[in-house]
């Protein structure tokens, strides 16, 4: 089937990832698409490789979603028409798909990841791996551009194959290694007395709950395991309130040690502790950042740029450098592996969301790595009475936090938002009260003095990548800081023209005339 040549196939992109709708209505990404893919994605490895495409071999995993099996197959045939090996691995996870091509026997050439995330369930998406990681966003335009132009009945080889494989086992083995390796023991149930409720959100990281168990952890308490691309219980979303709202619960009736969520593919995690308490966004930065930090001193941790003051300070305070850079997390895994090839100790990039790559696990962004490494330290911890939450109980958390996104109606977008940046900026030179932030690398970060207290507040105002936003965080650590923040914001943009700005003006106190 050729490419559709009616379709931008360019609207497909999301960062480095291609996604669109996959089911019910206004389909967008159906098999076509998937199968274009997967023949572009042979071909241009071949060329990439310097190898004949006969000789390449790609992998292919899906999440739980009800789209992911035929745009899997689809995928799948793309690749043999190519006149390359595909090979199926069915339900699996994104971090595992990367794993595939650098582990010993496997080693493909490429990896596909049939996945959107924490999306709803009719929208599927397109993750690319190579040996050296994520392709980036160029690269993912270069491929559908050339995706779009194909007819792989055409060019059908006849010579590709498609052949199944297992690979869940040897990644669930490589994750028992670590947790064996962190406590420092060979023994078959090391996690013996730990108690781990394990939330998969329906999503493909069931199969994590099996592997606790088999080192001896009690994972009674845990919750929808099994894969459901409806996702009928609650989005698979680390940062949804819900869905950390029902692990919290689900910990304080088992009486567990400790609760893990992940996100549909796996990518993205949170934890929860015995008390109940959530650990993600700033927290779950400052628990695995007080990991590293109690291992050595000095190191530099990377983060994106929404990130707290008092996040900034407790990292600070265990003898570390907090290095804030641009959201995306291809972003700031890009930067934490340029630090370190300047000779900079950076062990960690991760994002507020909950991707988190550490740099002993070749900077995969990989939610069950991470969380590998929180058991093992909770581990530890229930040995001596304590839990994972002791850790950041010193994080000083804001008074008042709010995140607001501002539409941008004129047509260039991203003009009008550097207006709207500038603006801001002008204004804040004019101000005694607030400065911009010395670690301002995305936007404008401006810092606040609020009732004589210095730097008791803050907003970051930046343009989003790829939509016409301008989404603002606002943190105060004084009760109605956040309306004053606001209300400065709102008078910056006072009689400027393509900018919806009702929600700050509301949020800022402004009364909404009715008209």
């Amino acid at each position: 089937m050729k490419g559709d040549c009616t379709m931008n196939w360019l609207m497909l992109k999301s960062g480095s990832d291609v996604r669109g709708t996959a089911a019910g209505n206004d389909i967008v990404l159906n098999e076509t698409v998937a199968r274009n893919l997967g023949a572009a994605f042979a071909l241009t490895l071949a060329e990439k490789t310097q190898k004949p495409v006969s000789q390449i071999s790609v992998s292919l995993g899906r999440d739980s979603r009800v789209s992911g099996p035929s745009l899997l197959d689809a995928a799948a045939e793309g690749i043999r028409m190519s006149g390359a090996r595909a090979v199926r691995f069915d339900l699996c996870t994104t971090p595992a798909m990367y794993m595939s091509t650098i582990t010993e026997g496997f080693e493909m050439d490429g990896a596909i990841m049939i996945t959107a995330s924490h999306h709803p369930w009719n929208k599927n998406g397109l993750k690319f791996f190579t040996p050296r990681g994520g392709l980036e966003g160029k690269e993912v335009e270069e491929l559908l551009i050339r995706a779009g132009g194909m007819n792989p009945m055409n060019t059908d080889s006849g010579n590709g194959s498609v052949t199944d494989r297992a690979f869940l086992p040897v990644y669930m083995d490589q994750l028992a290694d670590r947790i064996k390796k962190g406590l420092d023991v060979q023994t078959a149930r090391p996690l013996e007395g730990l108690h781990v409720v394990v939330d998969a959100g329906n999503g493909a990281g069931g199969f994590y709950a099996d592997l606790l168990r088999k080192l001896g952890a009690d994972t009674s308490g845990s919750q929808f395991l099994d894969p459901d691309g409806m996702f009928p219980n609650h989005i698979p979303n680390p940062e949804n309130r819900e869905a950390m709202a029902s692990l919290s619960q689900a910990v304080l009736s088992s009486k567990a040690d400790l609760g893990v969520i992940f996100d549909a593919d796996c990518d993205r995690a949170a934890v929860v502790d015995s008390d109940g308490k959530e650990i993600n966004r700033n927290r779950l930065i400052a628990l695995i950042s007080a990991i590293l930090l109690e291992e050595k001193k000095g190191r530099t941790i990377v983060t994106d740029s929404v990130t707290s003051s008092g996040l900034k300070k407790f990292i600070e305070q265990r003898g570390g450098v907090h290095y804030r850079y641009k959201r995306g997390y291809r972003n700031v895994i890009d930067e934490a592996i340029r630090l370190n090839q300047e000779g900079i100790d950076c062990p960690l990039a991760i994002e507020t969301s909950g991707h988190a790559a550490l740099r002993e696990n070749h900077f995969l962004d990989d939610g069950m790595y991470l969380v590998t490494v929180l058991i093992v330290k909770a581990m530890k911890m229930k040995e001596k009475g304590q839990n994972l939450g002791m850790l950041i109980a010193s994080l000083e958390e804001p008074r008042e936090a709010l995140e607001i996104r501002l539409h941008i109606t004129a047509p260039d977008f991203r003009k009008k938002g550097q207006e709207a940046i500038d603006r801001v900026s002008s204004c804040v030179s004019d101000s005694s009260d607030c400065f911009v932030a010395p670690d301002n690398r995305e936007g404008i970060r401006v810092i606040f003095h609020q009732d004589g207290q210095a730097e008791s507040g803050w907003f970051l105002l930046r343009l989003s990548v790829h939509d016409p936003v301008l989404p603002i965080n606002l943190e105060s650590d004084l009760e109605g800081g956040v309306r004053r923040m606001a209300r400065f914001l709102y008078d910056a943009f006072a009689n400027m023209d393509g900018i919806q700005t009702e929600a700050l003006g509301q949020a800022a106190g402004i009364p909404v005339t009715q008209g």
